[in-house]
């Protein structure tokens, strides 16, 4: 007998849906099950607002999720910058499929890098990490908020309501629009949000699917995306703090070292605080190794004087991160 699809369940965006069916042929190739997406609307895709004031990030999630426990998906799709860090009661990441870049890019109007925009240029972000950053490297720019899908804000940009945007470099990436891209913010000097660049498929925990999506786990992603997140868990962010967290492998190094890169910034991108750190990555491979070296780096930050910059008492696991949907 022939068994049933998969139903993997998504945002119904472009992005999302693109995102989604990577994940869905990477299940096919490695099960050979067929894969049926599932789309799903979220508070995120139909609100209007900044997104800090609907909660954050999150508000992309919690649909996906609620359908995932009602039984009307075998499992989920997220973006990982998206993904509450808080448990949720029978459900957890099964798979951390291989990353794609985890830095932002400017995307500029007559294709300007950062430092060639005029004086005063009006830039776009959601993200008050974005926001930080962008003045705290050009205090001069005008920095807006924006809304709506990566061809929306694009689109936005070829009609002049504004000179620039920054976006993650992976959805362009995934989409096709790396041809719009007029500068690159490396991550050691601009890191990004916790999870940037990876995804996370989410199953219902003790489900027979988990082993199945299990399959699609890559080791690298896993643990500089899950280091990531167990910093930003052990800092407590509220979701409009302006945090940056990346973390990567040197692959030639005897241990596969990670390096962590840590900032928190003030909302006027004045002052900041950084923290840098090295760790084995077989130290770094497990959950509780991660949860060591996150209250390590998170213990640097704050003596250092994170907490003065940005609101660091979010309460633990609240945090939905300091990214935007692009």
């Amino acid at each position: 007998m022939t068994e049933a699809p998969l139903r993997l369940g998504t945002r119904a965006s472009l992005l999302a849906t693109t995102q989604s069916g990577l994940v869905a042929d990477a299940l096919r190739a490695a099960t050979g099950r067929e894969v049926e997406l599932v789309r799903i609307t979220t508070d995120g895709d139909v609100l209007s607002g900044p997104l800090a004031q609907l909660g954050g990030t999150g508000v992309f999630v919690a649909a996906l999720r609620d359908a995932l426990l009602r039984g009307e998906c075998d499992l989920v799709v997220h973006s990982m910058k998206d993904l509450p860090t808080g448990d949720v009661a029978g459900l957890r990441i099964g798979a951390v499929p291989p990353r794609a870049p985890a830095r932002d890019v400017l995307c500029s109007r007559g294709g300007e890098t950062l430092a060639g925009l005029p004086h005063g240029a009006v830039v776009g972000s959601g993200s008050p990490r974005r926001v930080a950053q962008l003045l705290r490297a050009r205090p001069d720019l005008e920095v807006r908020g924006i809304r709506g899908n990566v061809d929306t804000r694009l689109r936005k940009v070829d009609e002049g309501e504004y000179d620039a945007i920054v976006l993650a470099e992976a959805g362009l990436v995934r989409i096709g629009r790396t041809a719009r891209i007029s500068d690159v913010f490396e991550t050691d000097l601009w890191p990004a949000s916790a999870g940037q660049g990876a995804l996370a498929v989410e199953v219902r925990t003790g489900d027979e699917v988990a082993g199945l999506v299990a399959r699609l786990s890559d080791a690298a992603a896993e643990t500089t995306a899950l280091l990531e997140r167990a910093v930003l868990r052990r800092l407590e962010a509220g979701c409009a703090a302006p945090v940056g967290i990346t973390a990567r492998i040197d692959a030639s190094t005897r241990t596969a070292e990670v390096t962590l890169v840590a900032e928190v910034y003030a909302l006027d991108g004045a002052r900041a605080v950084r923290v840098e750190r090295s760790f084995a990555g077989s130290a770094v491979a497990a959950a509780t190794g991660r949860t060591d070296a996150a209250e390590a780096v998170v213990q640097e930050l704050l003596d250092a004087g994170a907490g003065d910059l940005a609101d660091l008492a979010g309460g633990a696991g609240s945090s939905s991160g300091a990214g935007s949907s692009g």
